[in-house]
């Protein structure tokens, strides 16, 4: 390791201690000596000897490049720098502005472009390559009639990433324009239910088609295009973290955004909106709320669809989507069932409804499989999932490797099939 003055430095420009680098690196000191031996930062030796000094701007640049925070001594976790989302006071900001009022304004691909790139384009519509369309359609259609719509999603990403030669061109322009075209190409691959959608309409008016057969209405479809832009993101969650773990790793887009779909399908995730619609269903049926929560508490079942670890109150999505759902006449007894549904778990616990309620109200009155809003999560997440690719191709790669706390026998252990068989005593085999 070798101090030297940085090229081009001003004699006067700030300059900060080894202990103040670290800090702003969120680093050990060790480590950013370790960045100087590595060439990605100079440092000048300080009057009379002591120690080193380095200049502020140039350990600003370091900082937004590497996005490095090591783990603190009580094994905090992991955290990434990131301009996406940000969830604080109860309340969602994409880009620092309210995701309920994006929500309430703009449609789902205005959002998305808002998430991409921090610029607004009114009236943005997403198309699907006719390629890249008539591909996932035949790749979906040769599954089993029982597949479920995430399996026919993964399919179709899948295909979709087969028909793109320059899908490993990670140039920003590049990601977006493939997934300004993939979106669409995941809607259009799904099964129509309905009276197809119109030529050039919203995404969420093409999406209706392939969740119910029942005719949209205005009212209707303000709620699903709310519901897509409110899930695009929602910070660190499981599928995102394993949408920028292989961002890092520099996979293309189509596979992130097939890591993010892995991980959706687990139940603790994408498929919770499920739980609650079956519920739900179930509580418009019996013709009220508290035989239904009651039979949950009972068998120690959690009551899906209520609390969030990162909201004290009521999910300010469902909120938004609550008042939406005012507006449509057909929801009025699911939206009923969903304030009952509150209204008695509170006498037990004190939870508060979150998105998967909101989505469960408008597939129960609207008539929907209990997947729809796990449909809806899935094609509004894969923005979010290509935003935070766009973050991470910008990081140095592969920084996302935590270390393993290793449990096993200490070695050294003898290898396996030296001793003596079950059939063999001392003197060899019997």
């Amino acid at each position: 390791m070798t101090d030297q003055p940085e090229p081009g430095s001003r004699p006067d420009a700030p300059r900060l201690t080894t202990r103040e680098a670290a800090e702003l690196l969120g680093v050990k000191p060790e480590t950013v000596y370790a960045y100087v031996s590595r060439g990605q930062l100079s440092s000048v030796r300080a009057a009379g000897g002591r120690g080193s000094t380095f200049d502020a701007e140039e350990v600003r640049a370091l900082a937004r490049r590497s996005g490095r925070r090591e783990p603190s001594p009580a094994g905090g976790d992991l955290a990434f720098r990131t301009g996406i989302t940000l969830i604080e006071g109860d309340r969602c900001f994409f880009r620092g502005v309210d995701a309920t009022e994006l929500a309430r304004r703009y449609g789902y691909e205005e959002v998305a472009e808002w998430l991409w790139t921090g610029e607004l384009r009114p009236g943005a519509r997403f198309t699907a390559p006719a390629a890249t369309l008539a591909a996932a359609r035949r790749a979906v259609g040769a599954l089993p009639e029982h597949s479920g719509s995430t399996d026919r999603l993964r399919v179709a990403v899948t295909a979709a990433a087969a028909t793109d030669p320059l899908r490993f061109d990670l140039s920003p322009e590049a990601v977006l324009s493939s997934a300004r075209g993939l979106i669409p190409t995941l809607v259009g691959a799904l099964p129509v239910l309905g009276g197809p959608a119109g030529e050039g309409g919203s995404l969420a008016a093409a999406l209706w088609s392939r969740l119910t057969p029942e005719p949209a209405d205005a009212a209707s479809l303000a709620v699903l295009d709310a519901a897509l832009a409110l899930l695009i993101d929602h910070d660190l969650a499981a599928s995102t973290l394993a949408a920028r773990v292989a961002a890092s790793a520099r996979a293309h887009p189509y596979a992130v955004v097939s890591a993010g779909l892995g991980v959706l399908e687990g139940p603790l995730h994408g498929a919770a909106s499920g739980l609650a619609h079956r519920m739900l269903r179930e509580a418009v049926d019996r013709g009220s709320a508290v035989p239904v929560v009651a039979d949950h508490l009972r068998t120690g079942r959690r009551v899906p669809g209520l609390g969030h670890r990162l909201y004290r109150g009521e999910d300010p999505r469902a909120t938004t989507l609550f008042a939406l759902l005012e507006d449509v006449p057909q929801a009025a007894g699911a939206l009923a069932a969903a304030r009952e549904v509150v209204a008695t778990t509170a006498r037990h616990a004190p939870l508060h409804a979150n998105i998967d309620l909101a989505l469960a109200v408008l597939s129960v009155s609207r008539g929907m499989a209990a997947d729809a809003g796990e449909t809806v999560f899935a094609v509004s997440r894969t923005a979010g999932w290509i935003a935070h690719a766009l973050e991470e191709y910008g990081e140095r790669p592969l920084r996302i490797r935590p270390s393993g706390q290793y449990v096993g026998p200490r070695p050294p252990q003898p290898l396996p099939g030296d001793g003596p068989g079950p059939d063999q005593g001392p003197g060899g085999a019997n």
